[in-house]
């Protein structure tokens, strides 16, 4: 669990962890990125009271660099990734850890439950229920299916045998975002499955105010595109629908007459879907004025993301690639496709070298 400046929620998440059921020992790997706040000494704390806590330091700070401290330092066969903010079912890692050994697949998770504690992140759970929010990621499908799913690179943590992540090198700290699905789409060009379990889902608390909102989703939608560009067939059509509300946009503002005016007959449409998503909140809304604000979640959210889109384009290159093949033009996006590159992954080199070892570096097959 990578963590920074979480003194508010840091007992809540360790409890979380500590919770878990497994029938074999357990080690929980809590990485701080150099925290300015509490949370160094509540971990020292909870760590003198459980010796299965060990507390690291992530001095590159970003998630990334501190997923790959851990994996470095990690002892056992399997590996779970947590998340602060998130509270997941006891028998997470017991369901991960069961469905890898049945076969088939090296990556499992689950579901993503968006729940809001106050009135915007709770606008921002209900948002996040709608087609408009989820998009075409399965991460998000309904918590009462029973069968397991396939996924794209839209994923959400997971479960994996360590050898496996050191296989593919870990997590790239060139993504200080995204990084999971940087790191999906190197499994998926190799034909691997990966599958979700929605008995795995784990409830997160989104954003609380619209800065923030609009904060994670420009860098979404930034190291989304630079994803695409590495990996081109991690791109949906669904991915060039925020860009192209953001340039509808502008061009209603400060385009030809022509094209202002369509693109103002575009944008108008856009609204009224906004509002009638707003609409459909209402029955399952804790409160009405949650719903009410639907519609500017939404609405900052693509625009994050879009303009995320446009700036990433500019920053890595366009994903011309990536481009060709979601508009169907696959022989094109192969002509286009960039070269493999390696994993940018010095933390985890610097945290195996600590650790005395690479893949063999394992204390007993069942410690996770």
């Amino acid at each position: 669990m990578p963590v920074l400046n979480e003194e508010r929620h840091i007992e809540a998440s360790v409890a979380a962890m500590r919770r878990q059921r497994f029938p074999g020992e357990l080690e929980f790997l809590v990485v701080d990125g150099g925290s300015t706040d509490r949370t160094p000494q509540i971990l020292a704390t909870l760590a003198r009271e459980d010796p299965r806590i060990r507390v690291l330091a992530n001095p590159r700070r970003i998630t990334s660099s501190g997923l790959n401290v851990a994996l470095g330092q990690a002892r056992g066969r399997w590996v779970a990734r947590m998340d602060a903010h998130t509270e997941y079912p006891d028998d997470y890692l017991w369901r991960g850890v069961e469905r890898l050994s049945q076969g088939g697949t090296r990556w499992v998770s689950g579901l993503a439950i968006a729940t809001g504690q106050a009135p915007f992140s709770r606008a921002v759970a209900l948002a996040l229920g709608t087609p408009l929010g989820r998009g075409a990621s399965r991460k998000w499908v309904a918590r009462g299916e029973d069968a397991e799913h396939e996924l794209d690179s839209g994923v959400f943590a997971g479960v994996w045998e360590r050898r496996t992540l050191l296989e593919y090198g870990g997590w790239d700290e060139n993504w200080a975002r995204n990084q999971d699905s940087e790191m999906a789409g190197r499994f998926l060009a190799r034909g691997e499955r990966l599958v979700l379990i929605p008995a795995m889902g784990a409830s997160y608390v989104p954003r609380g105010s619209l800065l923030a909102l609009a904060r994670q989703y420009l860098q979404y939608g930034e190291f989304r595109t630079k994803t695409a560009t590495r990996h081109p067939q991690t791109m949906r059509r669904s991915h060039l629908l925020a860009p192209a509300v953001v340039i509808a946009a502008a061009t209603s503002l400060a385009g030809p007459r022509g094209l202002r005016r369509l693109s103002r007959s575009g944008v108008a449409a856009y609204s009224l879907v906004l509002l009638g998503a707003g609409v459909q909140t209402l029955g399952i809304a804790e409160r009405r004025g949650d719903a009410a604000l639907v519609p500017v979640v939404l609405a900052t959210m693509h625009l994050s993301h879009g303009a995320g889109a446009l700036v990433g384009s500019v920053r890595f290159g366009p994903p011309l690639a990536a481009l060709a093949t979601a508009l169907g033009l696959p022989r094109l996006g192969r002509a286009l496709a960039p070269p493999v590159t390696e994993v940018f992954a010095p933390s985890l080199q610097a945290a195996l070298a600590a650790a005395g070892g690479g893949e063999g570096h394992t204390r007993q097959p069942e410690l996770l």
